[in-house]
């Protein structure tokens, strides 16, 4: 048995018996003995890390962290976590602290999420991996295989997933309150950053910026402003665009109502675009086959200002971001980006709902690193099928290069991964990757 394979054990059974137990608002990080404290690894410290670093702090000590900025990793370790020890390559972090971390949290760009987790799952090492799970298909497809045999916790984060608003409607969609489903609209004010547009002009790269490790699996390229911190989500080769950024929060609410996975087909219409920045816009459309639980469903995403007609919606004003659901006996409306606010029904008839609640999204993967029921939005049963399905909309985009021309309706079979009709796009379905970096 591994150390960490037998420390699982300790955690889980400490956890039985009430040591390290988690309360309603915060873990229980208090406990006497080190030893039943979690050991997190956070790689990513800046941006969406700070907050992720922050939530792993609060379930247990941060024993190392890593980025590929000197400055955000010299801020991150002076501010908030001076005992860690710091790495700008996370293969040297994983290597020299081997048996010294229980979980990890990998919040970097989408193109570093696959490599980065694998390494770490087959350490057994738990992840906790910022969405889109993955920048590809085929990698999600892996990590769910990954970590189903490495038999460790893992959650992505789309928070969303614990949110009271989001399970309650998912709950009155399954419940009825509006009939058979057979149209799904979900929009988004994303993106805010630079699309559709030709690569920046090279610049010598920054003192603080390890430049060939933020590059990581992406092919070579010159540095240039624009690129890092932020705005690489509009660039294929790093990021998945709108859809990547936001439908792991936005499409989640209807993906858990309707089991809205593996889609026969998806066709797009965008602005225009270069196959290698993201276009302004895009409107796309996924048609999922019926089940044992629904019938077929037309699913309609839209970003970049895109929205549904503003008539499905009545006098009920059209917010930023959102989703509408039509069945066969009334409408639902759920605001936000994250179904916070609950639903408003358009029509259709309430009723009385019961659904499984869930304190924090963070400590709901704690719990289940400390041997409880695996977190919802777990790699091999839901959050892998979800990145999955939105990842297929961009295949859709890549194969709608032309401006307000829709693009080839791609043919897919889920279960060998395949574009039937479409065998230019398997590089968009499973990437390659530079030497030094493998899966």
């Amino acid at each position: 048995m591994s150390y960490l394979t037998d420390r699982r054990h300790f955690l889980k059974a400490t956890a039985l018996t009430g040591v390290g137990v988690y309360v309603s608002t915060a873990v229980a990080a208090d406990s006497q003995s080190p030893n039943e404290r979690l050991r997190f690894a956070c790689i990513g410290v800046g941006g969406k890390g700070r907050s992720d670093s922050t939530d792993a702090r609060r379930a247990g000590d941060i024993v190392a962290i890593c980025d590929v900025d000197d400055r955000t990793l010299e801020n991150a370790g002076t501010t908030q976590f001076p005992k860690a020890a710091r790495y700008s390559d996370f293969r040297k972090l994983l290597d020299e602290m081997e048996g010294k971390v229980d979980a990890a949290t990998i919040s970097t760009p989408d193109h570093m999420h696959a490599v980065i987790t694998a390494a770490a799952l087959k350490r057994g090492i738990a992840c906790y991996t910022q969405k889109p799970l993955t920048r590809t298909i085929w990698e999600s497809r892996k990590l769910g295989e990954i970590a189903r045999e490495a038999k460790v916790a893992t959650q992505m984060g789309n928070q969303g997933t614990s949110f009271p608003g989001l399970r309650k409607t998912a709950a009155a969609i399954q419940a009825g309150v509006i009939g058979n489903v057979s149209e799904v609209h979900v929009w988004t004010n994303r993106p805010h950053w630079a699309c559709g547009c030709p690569r920046p002009a090279e610049a010598p790269i920054p003192e603080n910026v390890h430049w060939d490790l933020w590059l990581g699996t992406a092919p070579e390229r010159p540095y240039a402003p624009g690129y890092h911190p932020n705005s690489w989500r509009g660039w294929w080769d790093f990021g998945s665009g709108a859809l990547g950024d936001m439908a792991c929060h936005t499409v989640n609410m209807p993906y858990m109502a309707l089991e809205l996975r593996d889609p026969t087909s998806v066709q797009a219409k965008t602005a225009g675009h270069n196959r290698d920045s993201f276009p302004k816009w895009s409107i796309i459309d996924f048609e999922f086959p019926a089940n044992d639980k629904r019938p077929a469903v037309k699913m309609t995403w839209y970003d970049g200002g895109q929205k549904p007609p503003a008539e499905l919606f009545g006098r009920e004003p059209v917010t930023p971001t959102g989703v509408l659901m039509i069945g066969d006996k009334g409408k639902l409306f759920a605001k936000g980006d994250y179904c916070e606010f609950g639903y408003v029904l358009l029509e259709g008839t309430d009723v009385k709902l019961e659904y499984p609640k869930v304190t924090n999204h963070f400590i709901e993967f704690a719990g289940a690193i400390k041997g409880g029921p695996a977190a919802t939005s777990n790699f091999p049963d839901y959050a892998g099928p979800l990145t999955e399905t939105i990842l297929l909309g961009n295949l859709a985009v890549w194969a709608a290069p032309d401006p307000e021309t829709p693009g080839k309706k791609v043919e897919w079979d889920a279960k060998n991964m395949v574009a039937t009709n479409a065998p230019e796009l398997v590089s968009v379905v499973k990437p390659e990757y530079r030497a030094g970096y493998e899966l």
